[in-house]
């Protein structure tokens, strides 16, 4: 069965326990994920890879509810038509009370897995096509209308063409300016401008890896050349989850191969030759549950720091320091 991205509520819970996702819009993705997910801790991430290289263990798991009593969806990333098989079995034991969402990027009209999904009435496919300028503008009309902040056509346009058709970027901005708006500061294109630009602030990308690097000296001098604003914090926790995420992929991938070369020259989209080196340190140094774990942290400490805007920068500060120092290679 077919639905379009916006039919996510047509799906029942009760009946459509195989879905799949495709396509390129990730943050369009994690959109329709909030609609059918109220508790993200009933969620449980596996890679295809993982999955396939236990597929015995992970069939009876599912059958018998052993490992998952807690997580009532499954996600499983990256999922291509190597998982077919395993999904035909999982489909004809007719599963309940947990939602398995298989996460792919593009799928040509011949995948078979995609085929297998669109033509049975029980399982649920969503194909998820980049957004394009309009939709992206009618976004953030919608937002900043909801939110009762003015702003004119022009910085609108502003803004959508600096995410470069990211979903997910322009929502951060968004949310940066709805901040700024609140501290009762004016909303003009100089500070517009200044707002977005911060997505290029090196100083955040340096203190993310530094942290993940366990480089607590490198940590402090950023800190104290940095002036950090309380608008930069959420662009600090987003930037953050966003490479604890890619470095989850990258060291459940090396847990599995124990090929640290082998890790970086497969990972996708390709790692930049520069951040080859610290890349390394930081799978070395962060075991998946461990990053796991600090995934959990970094909305939690996110949250907080909607909550308390104004002591933003002391949370975001603590957190940093800790993480640092936290033991997590055991």
């Amino acid at each position: 069965m077919i639905l379009k991205s916006y039919e996510i509520n047509k799906i029942n819970q009760n009946i459509n326990h195989l879905i799949l996702f495709y396509g390129k819009n990730e943050g369009l993705k994690n959109e329709a994920l909030d609609v059918l997910v109220k508790d993200k801790s009933s969620i449980s991430s596996y890679d295809e890879k993982e999955i396939l290289d236990n597929e015995n263990n992970f069939i009876e798991s599912i059958l018998s509810k052993s490992l998952f009593e807690q997580q009532k969806f499954i996600i499983i990333k990256r999922a291509s038509d190597k998982i077919l098989k395993l999904i035909e079995i999982l489909n004809s034991k007719n599963i309940e009370e947990i939602t398995i969402i298989l996460n792919s990027d593009s799928l040509e009209k011949k995948s078979q897995l995609r085929s297998f999904f669109e033509k049975d009435k029980k399982l649920v496919c969503v194909p998820f096509y980049p957004d394009n300028d309009q939709t992206l503008s009618k976004l953030a009309y919608n937002f900043l209308r909801d939110k009762k902040i003015s702003i004119s056509s022009s910085n609108i346009n502003l803004i959508v063409n600096k995410c470069s058709s990211d979903r997910e970027a322009l929502i951060n901005e968004l949310q940066k300016i709805e901040y700024f708006s609140k501290n009762g500061k004016k909303i003009n294109t100089e500070n517009i401008a200044k707002l977005i630009n911060l997505r290029e602030n090196h100083g955040i990308s340096e203190l993310i890896d530094s942290c993940l690097a366990k480089n607590k000296k490198k940590i402090i001098n950023i800190l104290n050349e940095n002036n950090f604003s309380n608008e930069d914090c959420i662009m600090i926790t987003r930037s953050f989850l966003i490479k604890a995420k890619k470095l989850l992929a990258l060291s459940t991938t090396f847990e599995t191969n124990a090929n640290i070369d082998l890790t970086i020259s497969s990972a996708r989209p390709p790692i930049f030759w520069k951040e080859k080196e610290i890349t390394k340190q930081q799978i070395y140094k962060w075991k998946p549950k461990k990053i796991k774990k600090l995934i959990y942290a970094l909305s939690e400490t996110e949250l907080q720091i909607k909550k308390n805007i104004n002591n933003s920068i002391n949370l975001v500060t603590d957190f940093i320091l800790s993480q640092s120092s936290a033991e997590t290679n055991s």
